[in-house]
């Protein structure tokens, strides 16, 4: 009895060290700093990483491009095969910007930046918004062995009385990959990040 209940502990251990806990620090402190950012449609957001499954890792971040409801194409916005994660935490800065017809992006981490990236946006820069997939949560639990996504650059869903929503489409039980499909949203994109 005494080795199954041990095994079980192991089990259960192993189960959930394969988890890796996020929290987010979304834009500025500074409320001038902020006010400029969402005056520039500029989304800036800090995410913090940990796990002791983390150590020795890599990482990819890639951005999936959907159109009516279907995965265009998928490009990679970092990828980190030299650098290995050192400890069992990692923060990433992720910064979004919307103008003249673009979403362009950047990552900072620890010591160095992704290249800029500029994809082409459907529709007016001002209906899409980022969101992050924490909704009224204070963190978000990650599968280390799996494509996890974590934010969605969406214009908004729109009812019939013409009103739209984003947070209903960001923080809805639906798959992120369903959400132009379920949504009726035609265009727009998903971030992931993938541990190796």
């Amino acid at each position: 009895m005494k080795k199954l209940i041990y095994s079980l502990s192991l089990i259960s251990s192993f189960a959930f060290a394969q988890n890796v806990k996020v929290t987010s620090n979304y834009g500025s402190e500074n409320r001038d700093i902020q006010d400029l950012i969402n005056f520039e449609n500029i989304f800036f957001d800090t995410f913090n990483f940990q796990s002791e499954t983390l150590k020795g890792k890599s990482y990819v971040i890639a951005l999936e491009e959907f159109k009516n409801g279907k995965l265009l194409k998928t490009s990679t916005l970092f990828d980190d095969d030299y650098f290995k994660i050192e400890k069992d935490k990692l923060t990433l800065k992720f910064a979004f910007k919307l103008a003249d017809g673009k979403l362009k992006t950047q990552i900072f981490g620890n010591g160095f930046m992704s290249k800029k990236s500029y994809f082409k946006l459907s529709n007016n820069e001002d209906d899409y918004a980022v969101k992050n997939f924490f909704g009224s949560a204070d963190e978000l639990t990650l599968d280390i062995n799996k494509k996890n996504y974590i934010f969605a650059i969406i214009t908004p869903t729109i009812h019939e009385d013409g009103s739209g929503s984003y947070c209903e489409v960001a923080q809805s039980d639906t798959a992120p990959e369903k959400l132009g499909e379920k949504f009726k949203i035609p265009h727009y994109f998903l971030v992931t990040v993938k541990f190796n």
